[in-house]
């Protein structure tokens, strides 16, 4: 504490979110520094921070972390999402509430604060995260960037012009950058407890995934379902994917506008539609798929992020609940006749699910494979893989 006689000392900030109209709000710098723009929206999720910043869905995107303590887990290398970790595809900036503290957990292999400094994150701390999510709330999900600066000092006219600049996510094709570079063979297996993640072995399908900015978990769950995986970048065209004879197609998450990756991808998915070849999608290959059966997609007021949301599967009349991440939306209204709306959010009521009737085509908005979430949408895999089974010729397994 100052004495009588001596000033007391003023804290420096160390970090600074800066929104698109000029808000600037301070706080203490974590993770990587510098600076990053890109779109700040909330995520509600209790667990698994790790997956959320490495899942390339968030892109172009600030995460805000509504629940308070982030961290306290530490950090691994299993609980990462993207494909190639060097590439760092991802969130692009985290907003916390409080300090990151010491990692207590049986899993853990290092602190948070050194994981976010290598992936290259920028983050700040120290944030009424509750006062800006109910400024996301109300005004939906600005433009901002967010910086680190240990010395504390900043260039906040050049932060602000860069905030109020930048063109957003609406218009921009972001898994040009989250994509894979070239096809691979994708062969493990979801975690077991005590026991890691294990290996097919003995595929008894081959599914060629199309990589918008894929998830590990989901690319598991497939493989864990008899399924040899083939990965192929998201510019890979029909002719390419049908050459590989593929007894299934994935069409998978991702970031960015669909209508922007959709100048591109809808010809192909049209053309992998005229095959016959069951289709199934999630998220961002979910919101093409409609585009490429006649829908629009709209750009949403504040998304959905976390891993509570209500979903119901009008198919069986049951409600799960998912975990979502998404910006943009399927419009409802626009969908065509030959396409069967499945699910729906019970949140605020928007399309989370289409069918093309009488074909083997189907997606999802939300997440099912989790990762972080719960597993209630885990039968979506299932149904996927009876589609195949079903024009192999072979029995069908339990949804569950």
């Amino acid at each position: 504490m100052a004495s009588a006689n001596a000033p007391w000392t003023a804290v420096k900030p160390t970090a600074l979110l800066v929104l698109a109209d000029g808000t600037e709000i301070e706080g203490r710098g974590l993770g990587a520094e510098g600076s990053a723009v890109g779109e700040v929206c909330f995520n509600t999720a209790l667990t698994g921070y790790q997956e959320i910043l490495t899942d390339p869905s968030y892109a172009g995107q600030i995460v805000t972390f509504t629940f308070p303590h982030i961290g306290n887990v530490g950090a691994n290398d299993e609980d990462i999402e993207d494909l190639t970790p060097a590439a760092r595809a991802g969130a692009v900036g985290a907003v916390f509430r409080s300090d990151i503290t010491e990692p207590s957990n049986y899993r853990s292999a290092g602190h948070l604060d050194a994981w976010l400094k290598r992936r290259g994150i920028v983050a700040i701390g120290g944030i009424d995260t509750r006062a800006l999510t109910a400024l996301i709330r109300e005004k939906g999900m600005p433009n901002a960037v967010v910086a680190h600066a240990a010395d504390g000092v900043f260039d906040r006219v050049e932060l602000r012009r860069r905030a109020a600049e930048w063109s957003g996510l609406v218009g921009l094709d972001l898994a040009r950058e989250v994509t894979s570079g070239q096809s691979s063979t994708w062969t493990e297996t979801p975690w077991v407890w005590d026991e890691g993640f294990g290996a097919q072995q003995d595929p008894k399908m081959h599914i060629v995934a199309i990589d918008y900015g894929v998830k590990r978990n989901i690319l598991r769950l497939l493989a864990g379902l008899g399924a040899e995986v083939t990965v192929v970048p998201a510019t890979t065209t029909a002719e390419d994917v049908l050459a590989m004879h593929p007894d299934g197609i994935f069409l998978s998450n991702g970031p960015g506008d669909p209508a922007a990756t959709g100048e591109y991808a809808v010809p192909v998915i049209r053309e992998l539609l005229d095959s016959g070849i069951p289709t199934f999608g999630i998220c961002l290959g979910h919101q093409m798929l409609a585009l490429a059966l006649g829908a629009r997609t709209v750009k949403m007021h504040q998304g959905h992020h976390g891993a509570n949301h209500p979903v119901k599967d009008h198919t069986t009349g049951k409600v799960e609940i998912v975990s979502m991440n998404h910006g943009f939306a399927v419009d409802s209204a626009s969908l065509p006749d030959t396409v069967e709306e499945t699910h729906v959010s019970l949140f605020d009521g928007s399309n989370c699910g289409i069918a093309l009737k009488g074909r083997p085509v189907f997606s999802v908005q939300q997440h099912p494979e989790a990762s972080p979430g719960p597993q209630d949408s885990h039968y979506l895999f299932r149904r996927f893989i009876n589609l195949v089974r079903e024009r192999k010729g072979e029995p069908a397994l339990a949804e569950r």
